[in-house]
């Protein structure tokens, strides 16, 4: 697992990278989409992003990795195998992101969030607001795909596995909207509307 690894090629090779009209879970819409389970779902792709996302934080002294759901859970687990901590997830409750099932993070518990793609970054700052209410101090974040074309910039420790410089629009200002291209929805629902 230490080879090193084309988090692009990875991308194409596994069926990742799409294009089409795509409703992002930001709102905005994209002739790109990167879905995630085609790498989260096959163990030998997931266990090397996460190692190479590991490997950005080495040397940093880590007791739990954080991940919100459902893509944050098999990365984060993987990040954890990696540093051999403790891994945890957040979930949606009544539309905003909680530790539930018995998860907590100890005051000053080192923390590393973890996120498998970023457009705005609105999820992994409520993530970080989330950490930081437990009293946790996070090392850094972690991101294997960093599509926010510079608007995710943390104060925080950061890396990206990847930057990918891809166009996002309004739906009032997309040109994909006017040529009447269906816009199709991924991940929650999956469906086309």
């Amino acid at each position: 697992m230490s080879e090193p690894i084309d988090i692009e090629q990875l991308l194409v090779e596994t069926g990742a990278y799409l294009e089409g009209h795509f409703l992002l879970t930001s709102g905005l819409h994209s002739p790109h989409y990167y879905e995630k389970f085609r790498f989260l779902e096959d163990p030998r792709y997931n266990a090397r992003v996460a190692a190479a996302l590991a490997k950005k934080f080495q040397t940093r002294e880590i007791d739990v990795i954080a991940g919100a759901a459902i893509g944050g859970i098999l990365l984060a687990y993987e990040v954890a195998r990696y540093f051999n901590v403790r891994c945890l997830f957040a979930e949606r409750v009544d539309g905003e992101l909680a530790f539930r099932r018995g998860f907590h993070i100890e005051p000053k518990e080192k923390v590393l969030l973890v996120e498998d793609i970023v457009t705005t970054g609105g999820s992994v700052m409520e993530l970080l607001e989330l950490v930081r209410e437990t009293g946790g101090d996070v090392q850094g974040i972690g991101l294997v795909v960093d599509r926010s074309n510079g608007r995710f910039n943390p104060a925080e420790n950061w890396h990206a596995l990847y930057t990918a410089a891809v166009e996002n629009y309004t739906p009032e200002e997309c040109p994909l909207c006017e040529q009447g291209i269906p816009l199709t929805t991924r991940g929650r629902s999956g469906k086309s509307r």
